[in-house]
């Protein structure tokens, strides 16, 4: 039997055409510039997910998400499927938390972004939030030796 993991991440975008990161400290694991995001709890939808991760990394309520894709991530020896969907937001309201549990939110431009330390896997994925359509990641994962087997970028 195989285990799926589900998790969202929702870019928020504002009028200025600024993305809000979160500045994760080491100490949280995944350090660096990433999109608020996280683990879907059950039984909330995958939209529902993506607004509680938001709202309780950010302090802001989005709306309007738009479906940008999938990032998916298998590890054959644990038989398990970690799989993340991706959203943009456009509308937002609220105000930044100013002790977020996760890290400094802060609003960047996209190409600023680009720039700061991030992980590599979010630094790859974050162009294709504003690509039109959505994407597909796909990436085979052996864990024990640390060796990507097969990995698929579809821009759909």
């Amino acid at each position: 039997m195989s285990a799926v993991k589900l998790y969202t991440m929702c870019i928020v975008q504002n009028e200025k055409n600024e993305i809000l990161l979160i500045n994760r400290p080491d100490k949280l694991g995944f350090p660096g510039y990433i999109g608020p995001g996280g683990k879907v709890d059950f039984p909330e939808s995958l939209t529902e997910g993506a607004i509680r991760e938001v709202w309780e990394e950010t302090g802001l309520r989005v709306g309007d998400l738009e479906y940008k894709g999938l990032d998916e991530n298998i590890d054959p020896n644990e038989n398990e499927r970690y799989m993340v969907f991706n959203y943009l937001a456009k509308t937002y309201e609220g105000e930044l938390l100013d002790d977020a549990p996760e890290g400094e939110p802060r609003w960047v431009s996209v190409e600023q972004a680009l720039k700061l330390p991030m992980q590599w896997w979010f630094k790859r994925r974050l162009p294709l939030f504003f690509e039109p359509g959505t994407f597909e990641i796909y990436t085979l994962y052996d864990n024990k030796s640390e060796q990507t087997l097969k990995e698929t970028i579809k821009e759909l």
